[in-house]
């Protein structure tokens, strides 16, 4: 009898590790059937010699939440091999959500995570009010990976307490019924709940989001009833009062099923090892990401993501074309020039963590720091403004530029990421759609930390990025490459395995701008046993599914 698709002579590298080895790959309906030396023919095959077989890869951060509505084949992940994300981090969340609270949930997305919000509010159904229901809202879109969600505080304390979430502590009643609508909703098949404590995420008045105040007292019963089914604890942290928040980390893992905060180099390698390898020494399931290269936005005359003064804002009033035929004009470039001058030394110094892409198909992300565009501009003897221009010009308008604002220092990155706690990871998929680009973390893992510089052999590489983050989630049946597992499978060429250059188009809902960044390298991509990726193009299917907590 012929198996559905059998993958023959890969280099299977299963996600736990082990060294990668040569086998075929059965797969009947949505499971991994057989692995090994498989005698029946195929419905369809895959001849994999000189290729690796991995696990599909787990995004752990990602703000999908409104994409996947008019996007259910949820570019840009889907291209790099991902077939699991997770929406709903930094505690943004749609659901639960009262009807005359949508505009509230929809605008603060906006001015947090750069998401429309035009787009949000027309391009969702909501038609929810539980989390549940929410799910069941994604579920009817049929996505073409695997979708799994946290709640978020924003949307519970306002659920709550109305305007009073803002600003104002919640009483304990209100703490109780906090707590109680956390636990309900990952009762109903959220895997968790997501916070955030830093100032800066804030609403269109300006006023920091919901939650971002709350009494440490508030957290600690929410992890309390989101553990008591089986949830786990999401927290974005303001670290300038370290000890205080990673106390709180330790707690929220103490009574909820472990752990994951968000980290960058900044923060000290040094300090976040001792107080997390503490915690894991107390048996607590705490585990961090990252970006995994510098992180920050990316600029370039399709974008709005560059100087400010006057005449580059009237600038940001033009069409692509009008723009490039503005900066050639000699009379207009010089005021482009000269206002930037005005500025003085804080341009400059800025320019010291801007750095050119390059103008190949591969973009680089791994320039040393002494070849900043302030770096370049010495050595022509211009001003950082006028290389900025000059390189413009030269390559028709398509040059963009890198603004690293964290994980500045890669030699320190690398110092992060080799933890036993430190995963790479943090794409933020579906947010800051038109100013940065990260959601191809996992096929730069694998081209640069891997192929490219050797950090990581390639079965630590894939471990990080397939069974880790399915233990994080609770996916007993995902990550790894095992008979009666989950038949979500990459197949790619690893000498070939690269992102292309980022790219603006207006897709979004109402012509809206973002960034996609396709990829190379990738044969296959199965989901569920279907594909929906063959030779770096996605096939149109969908047969992901919602994975609910229960």
């Amino acid at each position: 009898m012929a198996h559905d698709v059998v993958i023959r002579g890969g280099n299977v590298v299963d996600g736990t590790g082990k060294a990668p080895y040569q086998a075929d790959i059965a797969i009947d309906g949505d499971q991994i059937s057989e692995i090994g030396v498989v005698s029946e023919q195929g419905r369809e095959e895959i001849l994999a010699d000189g290729l690796n077989v991995s696990p599909g890869f787990i995004d752990l951060h990602t703000h999908l939440d409104a994409q996947i509505g008019w996007d259910p084949q949820v570019t840009s992940v889907s291209w790099h091999g991902v077939t699991t994300a997770l929406l709903g981090n930094c505690g943004v969340t749609f659901a639960p959500c009262k009807e005359a609270d949508r505009e509230f949930l929809a605008s603060m997305m906006e001015t947090v995570e750069d998401i429309p919000k035009d787009a949000i509010l027309h391009g969702l159904p909501w038609n929810w009010e539980s989390y549940g229901g929410y799910l069941d809202a994604l579920e009817a879109l049929r996505p073409s990976i695997n979708i799994c969600g946290l709640v978020g505080h924003c949307a519970t304390r306002f659920y709550v307490m109305g305007e009073r979430a803002v600003e104002e502590p919640a009483t304990d009643d209100e703490i109780r019924q906090i707590a109680e609508l956390a636990g309900q909703s990952v009762k109903e098949g959220a895997v968790g709940f997501s916070t955030n404590r830093l100032p800066g995420h804030r609403l269109p008045d300006g006023r920091s989001i919901p939650g971002t105040f709350a009494h440490r007292d508030e957290l600690r019963a929410v992890a309390k009833a989101v553990g008591a089914y089986g949830g786990f604890m999401q927290t974005v942290s303001d670290f300038r009062e370290f000890d205080e928040e990673m106390e709180l980390i330790a707690d929220e893992a103490r009574s909820s099923r472990g752990a994951l905060f968000s980290s960058a180099v900044e923060i000290g390698t040094e300090r976040l090892n001792e107080k997390v390898m503490a915690m894991r020494a107390e048996g607590l399931n705490v585990t961090s990401v990252t970006v995994p290269r510098s992180g920050g936005g990316v600029g370039g005359l399709a974008t709005n993501n560059f100087f400010e003064t006057p005449a580059w804002m009237e600038l940001r009033e033009f069409d692509f074309d009008g723009r490039l035929n503005a900066i050639r004009d000699a009379d207009y470039r010089q005021r482009l020039i000269a206002e930037v001058k005005e500025q003085g030394q804080p341009v400059l110094e800025g320019t010291k963590r801007w750095f050119w892409m390059g103008d190949g198909e591969r973009p680089c992300y791994t320039q040393a720091l002494d070849n900043s565009l302030y770096a370049m501009a010495q050595a022509a003897d211009e001003h950082p403004v006028e290389t900025w221009l000059r390189i413009t010009d030269e390559t028709n308008g398509k040059a963009l530029f890198h603004m690293r604002g964290f994980n500045v220092n890669l030699d320190s990155l690398e110092e992060l990421i080799t933890t036993e706690w430190a995963m790479p990871g943090l794409g933020d998929a579906g947010a800051h759609v038109s100013q940065m680009i990260d959601s191809g973390w996992s096929t730069f893992i694998l081209s640069h930390w891997h192929r490219d510089s050797g950090v990581y052999s390639l079965e630590e590489a894939v471990r990080r990025i397939s069974a880790v983050p399915a233990d994080v989630l609770g996916l007993e049946d995902r990550g790894v490459l095992a008979v009666g597992k989950r038949a979500d499978v990459n197949v790619f060429d690893i000498s070939r395995l690269e992102e292309r250059m980022p790219e603006i188009v207006n897709d979004f809902p109402f012509g809206a701008p973002r960034f996609i960044q396709r990829a190379a390298g990738y044969k296959a991509t199965l989901c569920n046993g279907d594909f929906v990726l063959r030779d770096d193009e996605l096939t149109g299917a969908q047969p992901g599914r919602v994975l609910r907590s229960n």
